[in-house]
């Protein structure tokens, strides 16, 4: 029965193992996407800002470090190798201290981050300039956000009011990605005009535009999946957690290496 139930758990640590070893290519993929990525809110956060960058390299490092540990786990359970399982076990037990740490660290300063963000959004709203293709790539990142989300500036419309060109024309220029699409028919990038461009009294409430701001639309999005995104995070944290227990099960009935079943490259 003993040998049954260690082959058992022997098994089962190792598929455990292969799903944690896809799990980390997963992370590592969502690290690599987020410094690549050129059409979404995500390149306008990271272009200007270092706590994001910093971010995607961490995922970048936790992901390669996850399919390594899930390569050793799959190693030390086919092979019953003490040493390995232990080394897994103290591994995949700092992880889990590391996410609840940056879990807490990211609640507890929920406020400083959407400061930044506000300030990022306020500074490229008000130096937005299409003629200019030296910040083109981020400004297209924008404009995307803002025609996918239906929303413009990050408060409201108001927020384009401090922009340079806006306010050399007297507000009669517009963003076209702010545009109200049941409206009008008109390109995503760029300023558009008011069709009275010499009325000198224009404010930003005669622009045919989405009035809600990109605020409340990606607080809306990250509402909507709160709950898959929590569902994920539970779901690794119990995985880890199985992990963990299966490893020192593993590892406590285990009363013989042999080291010549592992392979020598």
């Amino acid at each position: 029965m003993g040998s049954g139930c260690l082959k058992v758990t022997k098994y089962f640590l190792f598929l455990f193992n292969l799903l944690f070893f896809i799990l980390g290519a997963v992370v590592l993929g969502c690290g690599i996407w987020i410094m690549v990525d050129k059409n979404s809110f995500i390149y306008v956060l990271q272009t200007s800002s270092s706590s994001l960058k910093t971010g995607a390299y961490i995922l970048i490092g936790v992901g390669a470090v996850t399919m390594l540990m899930g390569f050793l786990g799959c190693l030390g359970a086919v092979n019953e190798i003490r040493c390995l399982l232990g080394l897994y076990f103290t591994c995949l037990f700092l992880i889990l201290i590391g996410q609840i740490a940056a879990g807490l660290l990211i609640y507890l300063q929920q406020s400083a981050l959407k400061s930044e963000v506000s300030g990022i959004v306020h500074k490229l709203i008000q130096d937005y300039n299409p003629n200019d293709g030296k910040n083109r790539t981020i400004e297209n990142a924008w404009d995307y956000v803002q025609s996918q989300l239906s929303c413009c500036g990050w408060n409201g419309p108001e927020n384009w009011t401090q922009n340079t060109m806006i306010l050399e024309r007297n507000q009669t220029l517009y963003p076209c990605s702010c545009k109200n699409s049941t409206e009008y028919s008109l390109p995503y990038d760029g300023f558009c005009e008011l069709d009275i461009v010499s009325n000198p009294n224009a404010t930003f409430a005669d622009w045919p535009v989405n009035k809600q701001g990109c605020m409340e639309g990606v607080e809306g999005w990250v509402q909507e999946n709160l709950g898959i995104i929590l569902g994920v995070c539970a779901g690794v944290a119990v995985i880890e957690v199985l992990g963990m227990v299966l490893s020192i099960c593993l590892c406590k009935n285990i009363h013989t290496e042999d080291y010549t079943k592992v392979p020598k490259y």
